[in-house]
């Protein structure tokens, strides 16, 4: 159990918000059987200019060729706004036609609503493109959880292993960095959070690989977060 006396809780969603499975198990795979097809609907957009960006060259020759550097970044698990940008938009096809539907753990959307009914701000921080964020949580197993958020952030913010994301974030809410609790799997980026003054807690999930050594407050449900 660890306790919170601020305003802002910031949350991740792999392996925090929920499991890590169904985002490499399903939306991954999803994303990447779907990629020839829509970056031929809709070649000659800005997220194929970005994705070019991205992989270091001027343009590419044919959709063929773009398809071909989205599974090399896929498989890199690169963090980069075109593949994003584009993994997004295919998603919200998948939300939009029923293929899709968001899993989350169960004590998600209970803790959820207990923290609005008691004044907290909750806000979301993932790598996932906004717009992504936005439909995975209006896509739920359990409904539409959008209601519970009053704000979101991705890689056009920064790295999440960078203190300056979590400043500008603590910047955007017009707060003090240690007025947010920042929950994450992930300890290279609670770290990131605490050295801008963040407060911070690992999520021990199902699933989730085993932590190198930190020292950061654990939990395993949302429950064990007390507000003061």
């Amino acid at each position: 159990m660890i306790t919170f006396g601020g305003k802002v809780i910031l949350l991740d969603i792999e392996g925090t918000v929920s499991p890590l499975a169904f985002v490499h198990d399903v939306m991954f795979p999803y994303a990447r059987q779907h990629a020839g097809v829509h970056l031929a609907k809709h070649w000659g957009t800005a997220v194929i200019a970005q994705l070019a960006r991205d992989a270091g060259v001027p343009s590419f020759a044919s959709p063929a060729e773009a398809e071909a550097v989205v599974h090399r970044l896929m498989d890199e698990d690169a963090k980069v706004t075109g593949l994003k940008q584009l993994q997004g938009m295919i998603w919200e096809e998948g939300f939009r036609n029923g293929e899709l539907r968001s899993r989350i753990f169960d004590d998600v959307p209970i803790a959820l609503a207990s923290w609005c009914r008691q004044g907290i701000e909750i806000r979301i921080y993932s790598s996932g493109s906004v717009h992504a964020q936005k439909l995975f949580f209006a896509h739920t197993k359990r409904g539409d959880l959008t209601p519970h958020f009053s704000g979101y952030y991705d890689t056009t913010t920064g790295s999440k292993r960078e203190s300056a994301s979590y400043t500008a974030i603590a910047a955007d809410c017009g707060l003090p960095a240690d007025q947010i609790l920042f929950v994450s799997d992930l300890v290279e980026e609670l770290n990131a959070a605490r050295n801008a003054g963040m407060f911070t807690a690992l999520a021990v999930r199902p699933g989730n690989k085993p932590a190198p050594p930190h020292d950061h407050p654990a939990i395993t449900s949302f429950s064990e977060i007390a507000l003061l």
